[in-house]
């Protein structure tokens, strides 16, 4: 076990564990928007960053490993200030509209993403880019398309115009669920975004609709179609949902399903990322399959 000091609170956490680990042994809310229990940390929103005693910078506690002896400040006025900064630039270019838990975090900070001045357009996908428009440099006049909603199955939605490029679908996708591949973080600054090979659907993609994807993503990117299809029609009613906790009929390895249901209708398939069999990953059927059972006559 390692020892070390956060807030002036001694805490113990396993070794290899991380001061993020034992911010939440202290019962202290740390912020998070790119980590996830399930998946590896790759410290890209800075949210969670604190004060490390020694260091020349703040660091990020969902990455940051325990050492014996540490003296972490967890809500002191520099680390405020740059989570509330961080907070504003993430909020400051995306439709926050979907995504509760950055906006009560902005909340929280007192961060006020149109200081920076008007929304900025998200990255422009290849069909945008191909007719001209494109990101410009400093001082120019920018010239971007917003990329459309992509809706090419039935399964979920893409609107990348509520991402914050946390990565967490790509890990996801990737060798800490899926080992599937098929997104990845396409190009540099101003115009990285998340995208197939080279921006093929999903369809043309190795995109297997696992939708685990859409289970990790914060922000309502991400979106199971029945859910996006219900919010557009002004149907959707959180007041009036129930979440039913079932087991998966579809084979015998028994994963834990989290249902949705509105109007008798289920519109949505989530599992629990603490589930001891899949730790909240599922497989096509699993997570879209279920949904036979409220449109069956």
């Amino acid at each position: 076990m390692i020892s070390l000091t956060i807030d002036g609170r001694a805490v113990t956490v396993p070794e290899g564990g991380t001061l993020l680990d034992g911010c939440r042994e202290l019962g202290i809310d740390t912020p998070t928007l790119c980590w996830a229990k399930t998946l590896t940390p790759v410290n890209v929103c800075r949210v969670c960053v604190v004060e490390l005693e020694g260091s020349r910078t703040l660091v990020p506690s969902c990455a940051r490993k325990a050492e014996a002896g540490m003296v972490v400040r967890t809500d002191s006025p520099r680390v405020q200030a740059s989570r509330k900064g961080v907070l504003e630039l993430l909020a400051s270019s995306v439709d926050t509209s979907t995504a509760p838990t950055l906006v009560a975090f902005a909340k929280r900070y007192g961060a006020d993403p149109l200081r920076y001045g008007p929304p900025a357009p998200p990255a422009t996908d290849r069909d945008a880019r191909e007719s001209g428009h494109h990101h410009v440099g400093s001082g120019e006049v920018a010239d971007t398309v917003h990329q459309p909603m992509k809706v090419d199955n039935g399964l979920y939605v893409r609107d990348y115009g509520k991402c914050i490029t946390c990565y967490k679908c790509v890990e996801a996708c990737g060798t800490d669920a899926q080992n599937t591949f098929a997104i990845a973080i396409a190009g540099r600054g101003f115009d990285a975004r998340v995208s197939t090979e080279f921006d093929v659907t999903l369809d043309d993609s190795a995109c297997v609709y696992c939708g685990n994807c859409v289970q990790v993503c914060p922000t309502g990117a991400l979106m199971f179609k029945s859910e996006r299809d219900a919010r557009d029609a002004g149907t959707w009613d959180e007041s009036q949902q129930t979440t039913t906790r079932t087991i998966c009929p579809f084979c015998g390895v028994g994963c834990t399903l989290e249902l949705t249901v509105q109007d008798n209708k289920i519109l949505r398939v989530m599992s629990p990322p603490e589930a001891s069999v899949t730790s909240g990953n599922l497989c096509v059927k699993g997570r879209f399959g279920v949904v036979h059972v409220s449109e069956t006559p």
